[in-house]
């Protein structure tokens, strides 16, 4: 860890100050506490939307479940905002959707699955002291079987119309929306830790710097020289 903040602060050294000064702002609200699981989403717009949103709201990982489909994005949508994110695909296993779960709930979260049917409880009821994932699924079915016998509980959106659904990257947004206002307000440590900003800034100077590769292994070299 500590040649982790080393690197950091030489890499820093080759981006602009307003890079640098952005970069220390924008660390500040990134959070674990809250995550998203997309399950064998396929539309690239929509996969694209929710990973702006997750961005936007500062919600640093995506868990990405791929059984039958690809997850694809677009980039007239996503703007950019995948290089920002830590994407965790599950695509090995002939269950990817229960690795997903019990890989999460190994680390203390609590799943939550998001269904218009099921109304365990409202996004704005749902207790959020404790880290949780917004599990959402794919365009026309929703989530699978598994993923409601595995999920801890359920949580829908609330909606006044006719339409029986939000589409997804809507969903998403709103979700994160609720659930991240109150995070912040409420007194418990959801920013990441120290030794997680330093990983994720040096992934995003990793992505900015030209050649990062290259400068990266100059500045380790002559580390090893002195």
């Amino acid at each position: 860890m500590k040649d982790e903040k080393w690197l950091l602060e030489k890499m820093l050294e080759h981006i602009s100050e307003n890079k640098r000064n952005l970069f220390d702002e924008i660390i500040q609200n990134r959070t674990r506490h809250i995550t998203v699981a997309l399950e064998n989403i396929y539309q690239p717009h929509n996969a694209s939307a929710v990973l702006r949103s997750c961005d936007c709201f500062g919600v640093q990982d995506v868990h990405i479940i791929e059984n039958n489909n690809k997850y694809e994005t677009s980039r007239d949508v996503e703007v950019g905002s995948t290089k920002w994110l830590n994407l965790i695909r599950y695509n090995k296993k002939e269950n990817n959707t229960l690795e997903c779960i019990q890989t999460l709930k190994s680390k203390g979260y609590k799943i939550m699955a998001t269904t218009p049917h099921t109304s365990d409880c409202e996004i704005s009821e749902l207790d959020i002291s404790k880290p949780t994932v917004l599990l959402f699924g794919t365009e026309l079915t929703g989530i699978s079987d598994i993923a409601k016998e595995n999920a801890d509980g359920f949580v829908r959106l609330p909606m006044y119309g006719f339409t029986e659904s939000y589409n997804i990257s809507v969903s998403a947004a709103l979700a994160l929306y609720e659930t991240t206002e109150r995070m912040r307000k409420l007194e418990i440590d959801w920013r990441l830790t120290q030794e997680e900003q330093t990983t994720v800034k040096l992934n995003w100077v990793r992505k900015v710097i030209k050649h990062s590769a290259k400068v990266e292994q100059e500045i380790l070299s002559r580390k090893n020289q002195d």
